[in-house]
């Protein structure tokens, strides 16, 4: 069965990015196929590079980093959702005239239609809602 997975939720306010993880590696060992994960609303700070929790707490990022680059997982931040919270890929930071980049590797800025995409190719589409 083809997954697309949507996480609405911020990293650490809640329990919706370590339950679609838990849910994307318990999929996957089943031997599924998880086409796309797709972060809206405040879900996009999995992606944020600046990110640096203390060693003893989930690191999202690099953990998301891995088992997509493990699995071929396509992990998408929503433009919108980005735009409003200040999170830039390198390309729209220097359309903006910014000097950095905050984007963590191994996702990448996109837009809905990315989204509406991902569901039609999947068997299956998953909404992991924010708190």
């Amino acid at each position: 069965m083809k997954f697309a997975v949507q996480i609405n939720g911020s990293p650490y306010a809640g329990p919706a990015g370590e339950m679609a993880y838990q849910f994307v590696v318990a999929a996957l060992s089943a031997g599924h196929t998880i086409l796309q994960i797709f972060f809206y609303f405040d879900g996009i700070y999995h992606g944020l590079a600046a990110q640096m929790p203390p060693g003893d707490e989930r690191q999202f990022t690099h953990r998301w980093h891995q088992l997509a680059l493990q699995n071929n997982i396509d992990l998408v931040i929503c433009i919108s959702a980005a735009q409003r919270r200040g999170l830039m890929s390198l390309e729209e930071s220097k359309r903006q005239n910014r000097a950095d980049q905050d984007l963590a590797p191994g996702f990448r800025i996109s837009g809905l239609g990315q989204l509406v995409e991902a569901t039609i190719n999947a068997d299956r589409f998953i909404v992991f809602p924010g708190s």
